[in-house]
């Protein structure tokens, strides 16, 4: 880890006015973990859902949950029985906290991780024949490629228009079409059939470098919107997952607003602070940022004459 950046972040908190929630002990480098933990429990549907899963299923880590939330609701809180549920023997080792969103969506009670779940179509069409054939799947998190392009500004606005955004492959990349019978040039199309209560996005900063042979961080600026509009409702950002650093030796933090108090803090390990200036100012709608890692927005308006067809996608 790269311990002088994080003696930065500790020097500019203590002058921060303090908040009344509390955070996560850290007993190595699992700074990820207690990120999306946070997260979680400041997530209050999420919170309320995983209390009242009183299932004796062993497949679940609810009861694990349960204690830290509990823990979190009074004071500085542990989290050593949930890291050997998740199989984390080596707490001193970098790990992905999208990686470890999705282990804990995945291994928590369907009544609590359904508000984070979302459904894609995927479209192939032969250009020949028109055959189109579908296929349909969930997700946790959509994840958007981050570009540093000249004459564009790098927005996760542009990140979502390209993640939906169809493609063609001809040539040596044509595919199988059941009608034809053989090879043919393909549209590909993808669009969302179901969207999540909270939608998460990823800014895919870790990229891999092909003159470097490995696989780097790009600290680039990315325009995070406060409000994404959709076809049928809107998103507000409510969570942000920050990583500083490198890939090698980087520190995570998570900005989130309370439902509460509507007041922006910054959960930094066992520190939590509420951010003055706040994150977002009255006349600013988005902020740049070169750190922010997971964006976790929440529906607000819901459709009442027609469902809900998500997010905005280019005909």
């Amino acid at each position: 880890m790269n311990h002088y950046l994080v003696e930065r972040f500790k020097e500019k908190l203590d002058n921060c006015p303090i908040s009344d929630y509390h955070g996560l002990i850290n007993p190595g480098l699992t700074c990820y973990l207690n990120s999306i933990l946070q997260v979680l429990f400041m997530t209050e549907d999420f919170r309320e859902a995983v209390n009242r899963c009183r299932s004796e299923d062993s497949t679940t880590i609810d009861r694990q949950l349960r204690i830290i939330f509990a823990h979190l609701q009074k004071h500085l809180a542990k989290t050593n029985n949930l890291t050997k549920e998740l199989g984390i023997i080596n707490k001193y080792k970098q790990r992905d906290a999208a990686e470890y969103l999705e282990k804990i969506l995945c291994l928590t009670s369907p009544e609590a991780s359904k508000i984070f779940r979302g459904e894609l179509t995927h479209s192939a069409t032969c250009l020949k024949c028109n055959e189109t054939n579908d296929s349909r799947g969930f997700f946790w998190l959509l994840p958007l490629t981050v570009e540093d392009l000249p004459h564009q500004t790098c927005s996760v606005e542009n990140g979502l228009e390209g993640f939906f955004k169809g493609e063609r492959v001809c040539r040596e990349n044509k595919v199988y079409c059941n009608r034809c019978k053989e090879k043919q040039s393909a549209r590909f199309r993808c669009k969302m059939t179901q969207s999540p209560e909270i939608l998460t996005l990823l800014l895919k900063r870790f990229q891999f470098d092909y003159k470097l042979r490995c696989y780097v961080k790009l600290h680039l600026n990315v325009e995070v919107p406060q409000t994404l509009h959709t076809q049928h409702c809107k998103y507000d950002l409510y969570a942000l997952v920050n990583h500083f650093g490198s890939l090698t030796g980087g520190h995570y933090t998570a900005h989130i607003k309370s439902f509460e108090t509507h007041t922006w803090y910054h959960f930094n390990d066992d520190r939590v602070n509420s951010v003055m200036p706040p994150l977002f100012g009255t006349r600013n709608t988005f902020l740049r940022s070169p750190t922010a890692y997971l964006l976790m927005y929440r529906k607000g308006y819901r459709p009442t004459k027609k469902p809900d067809k998500g997010l905005k996608q280019p005909h």
